[in-house]
């Protein structure tokens, strides 16, 4: 197998860190049978690449064995952001039949950590996603690793996520703070539904981590806000709509909550 190199992997600070050691922490619980997972938001520039590298990271750091997969082959962000400089095959030669899986796997100066580039763009990725190579690849890979993450595009402007998420295990929807509606994510919502997709939770980025309200009372009030009912989006304290660096906190909190955990919350408020 071949070997990249991400020359720009940013430090994360304490809180961020947290944040995502909280996510791994909830979907390690939503259940074993969770281990293919698809990762999509609204619009462009919600972070959600950042969020599925920066998860993959961690899991990787726990030992577990990782495989990001970039099925955005309409706009990848993926090498560029990570300074990723030398040539490589990637998902579209796969599914075209110019590559097999194993020439389009690369693994990483993360160890543990594998990674499908997406390769170059590609007129017509909703066709190919449909695929029965892709189908191949996700259940070939499934064997191989204990999670595959997939960063797919944006459900809000194009439908290829909905299509991917057929072949997942469950979906966490990436939404920017004070930036994106409840009625936006309620229309993701309902195409992956449409899918068949259990949809794990929500990760809430680009929270304004001076506003006490969004962290200090985190646990305690928005993690059962923002846990499995979609509700409240863009309200309850301010927000930083500027675009952040990864390094200066991409992510600042993040929920994911499974079915189990919900049902418990019910049964205490009955």
């Amino acid at each position: 197998m071949q070997k990249v190199e991400f020359k720009k992997i940013p430090q994360l600070d304490f809180r961020t860190n947290e944040a995502f050691k909280t996510l791994r922490t909830n979907i390690t619980f939503c259940g074993d049978d969770q281990r293919v997972i698809l990762f999509t938001s609204t619009v462009p520039n919600e972070g959600k690449t950042s969020v599925v590298f920066q998860l993959a990271r961690s899991f990787a750091e726990d030992g577990k064995r990782v495989l990001l997969l970039d099925a955005d082959m309409r706009k990848s962000v993926l090498m560029g952001h990570y300074r990723v400089d030398r040539e490589t095959r990637g998902l579209s030669h796969y599914l075209v039949g110019q590559e097999s899986a194993e020439n389009v796997t690369y693994n990483t100066n993360i160890e543990n950590m594998e990674v499908i580039f997406a390769g170059p763009s590609t007129p017509n990725p909703a066709e190919l996603l449909g695929n029965v190579r892709f189908e191949e690849i996700l259940r070939t890979e499934r064997e191989n690793y204990d999670y595959i993450l997939i960063d797919s595009p944006p459900l809000g402007s194009v439908i290829d996520a909905a299509i991917i998420a057929r072949n997942v295990d469950g979906a966490v929807i990436v939404v920017e703070s004070g930036v994106i509606s409840y009625k936006m994510v309620q229309k993701v919502k309902s195409q992956l539904e449409k899918s068949g997709c259990r949809i794990l939770g929500a990760v809430l980025n680009k929270v304004n981590q001076e506003n006490k309200e969004y962290y200090g009372g985190y646990y305690s009030k928005y993690y059962g806000k923002y846990s499995g009912k979609y509700s409240g989006y863009g309200a309850g304290g301010s927000s930083n709509k500027t675009e952040k660096s990864e390094k200066n906190m991409e992510v600042n909190t993040a929920s994911v909550s499974s079915e189990e955990k919900q049902a418990k919350r019910s049964r205490r408020r009955k």
